[in-house]
């Protein structure tokens, strides 16, 4: 795991890689598969703050599995392993 502290409403997120066959079997090859969509949060930021100064707290936490868009955050690779960082707005929900 990574030494990283997000700031404000920042997050850490670790891709969580899909399933490499299909439910029938079929192996998908690289070259067609998309990155995943879905994600562990490994860091998160404090919170932003509102217009008085007060900090607002995140809604998410670290270990929470999340669904985010195609093109959230910004790519990253810290000890060998890669991540997104991404504001908490581009979090679509939380995994149940």
């Amino acid at each position: 795991m990574p030494a990283f502290k997000p700031l404000h409403d920042r997050v850490l997120v670790k891709r969580i890689e899909q399933e490499k066959k299909t439910s029938g079997g079929i192996i998908i090859p690289e070259t067609a598969q998309e990155k995943p969509q879905e994600g562990e949060i490994v860091a998160v930021g404090p919170g932003a703050r509102d217009e008085s100064g007060r900090l607002q707290p995140l809604d998410v936490k670290v270990g929470d599995r999340i669904l985010f868009g195609k093109w959230s955050g910004t790519e990253v690779k810290m000890d060998g392993q890669e991540f997104l960082i991404m504001k908490e707005s581009d979090i679509m929900g939380v995994v149940a």
